[in-house]
């Protein structure tokens, strides 16, 4: 029973330090006649907050509410379709933020907690485990694909939507974004390394200026002996599925079947890190690209050209 207590204890005291910075979002739609919700999360102690774009895009008017019983309006500081995510920014004081983990350090099996309000029930809190890493979603944006996805077990339902997912220490590892409907235990987050690279772009430029490569990927495992002899500490790389006609990929030779281990002189260990280094200083830039095909390390040089916005 003393293991039990001890995670029980450690769990409500988690959910009661995390509950401060957790939202409930409603938003006025036009021709709605009642408010939809979501959640959110605030992520700095000046009112800047997370949820996800499906759950403000559209809205004429924002406001959440706060643990402590508080409505405050909420700015549409600018959202990101291709992330389903959106920044606010809140006109309140005496905020506590939660701080932004290191997704890439997540692993399969690691006990995460979820907050939000499903169905409008304010501060729900569910617990479960990360199912699997690098998962692809479709996104909002005209057909593009969500990739490295975090799937979950920790239950969630309509509403749940831009709420905080949880590690063990408290900090924010992903913000929540869908569910399968008619499924068990089949939930996905936005990893917390996307949702930092974002809301950064967002506050800096009002929008995610974005440079591409033209190529479909998913994370991959490579087998203990290459890694090593690859010298890489990480063994997650990024295998290449395909490269779109005329892109700067393949203008640079990128195939089919290649496996991405760098960019730009750092690792690559998920498709997050190619997202982060695709920021607005790779537009245009002559930058290298490090690449396993058939077992061997390939030097590439591409230039990212910048993304048309939608």
């Amino acid at each position: 029973m003393s293991i039990l207590r001890t995670l029980s204890d450690e769990v409500a005291a988690l959910a009661d330090r995390a509950s401060c910075a957790l939202l409930h979002v409603q938003t006025l739609r036009p021709g709605r006649a009642r408010l939809a919700g979501g959640s959110g999360v605030v992520i700095s102690p000046d009112g800047i907050a997370l949820t996800n774009s499906h759950v403000v895009h559209g809205s004429t008017g924002i406001e959440a509410e706060l643990a402590d019983g508080r409505t405050a309006i909420a700015d549409l500081v600018g959202e990101d379709p291709a992330t389903d995510l959106a920044v606010l920014r809140l006109d309140a004081s005496g905020l506590e933020p939660l701080t932004l983990a290191d997704s890439n350090a997540l692993r399969v099996g690691d006990v995460v907690v979820a907050l939000g309000s499903p169905f409008g029930l304010a501060r729900t809190v569910t617990m479960g485990i990360v199912s699997a890493l690098g998962r692809t979603l479709p996104s909002q944006d005209r057909g593009r694909i969500m990739e490295g996805i975090i799937q979950t077990d920790a239950p969630l339902n309509p509403g749940n939507s831009g709420g905080p997912l949880l590690g063990v220490d408290g900090k924010v590892v992903g913000i929540n974004t869908a569910i399968v409907l008619g499924g068990q235990g089949l939930a996905f987050a936005i990893p917390s390394n996307t949702a930092s690279f974002v809301a950064g772009e967002i506050l800096a430029h009002g929008r995610v200026r974005r440079a591409f490569l033209g190529l479909h990927g998913e994370e991959v495992l490579l087998p203990g002996p290459l890694a090593r002899r690859l010298g890489r500490n990480d063994p997650r790389a990024v295998a290449v599925h395909a490269v779109e006609e005329g892109s700067p990929a393949a203008d640079a030779g990128l195939l089919p079947r290649d496996v991405i281990l760098g960019f730009r002189g750092e690792p690559v260990a998920t498709v997050a890190d190619l997202h982060r280094r695709l920021d607005a200083g790779a537009i245009g830039a002559d930058l290298p690209l490090d690449v396993l095909r058939d077992g061997v390390p390939v030097g590439l040089a591409v230039r990212p050209r910048e993304r048309a916005p939608r």
